[in-house]
């Protein structure tokens, strides 16, 4: 079993910078995969960054230069940090894991809003 609690969220002002945390338990060294998804209010959930585990990356065009994804193995921890954010990166941000059976795992979610 795998659990993930997010944090890291908040109010920041369009420019600024914030650091998500996912702090995943059980070992993340048996997962397929990691990634952060948001869903603004009124739209889907999308993916913003996702980490494989050969160490592979993709990124969401509309965030790629600004968001980076890694991770820490000792600390079993998946962050993501965000610069240059935008109004348009308000959103409730969301850690998902894929373990090698390709069970999806989600976190509860932090709302990071940017303000103009």
């Amino acid at each position: 079993q795998v659990s993930l609690v997010e944090s890291g969220g908040g109010l920041v002002q369009a420019g600024g910078s914030l650091r998500l945390s996912c702090a995943v338990s059980g070992s993340i060294f048996n997962l397929n995969s990691m990634g952060w998804y948001r869903q603004a209010p009124g739209s889907q959930r999308e993916l913003v960054a996702r980490l494989t585990s050969s160490g592979g990356t993709n990124y969401a065009s509309s965030v790629k230069g600004r968001f980076t994804i890694s991770r820490d193995n000792g600390k079993n921890t998946v962050y993501l940090q965000m610069n240059s954010l935008k109004p348009e990166d308000t959103a409730v941000y969301y850690c998902r894991v894929v373990d090698l059976n390709f069970v999806l795992y989600w976190g509860q979610g932090t709302q990071v809003t940017v303000s103009s």
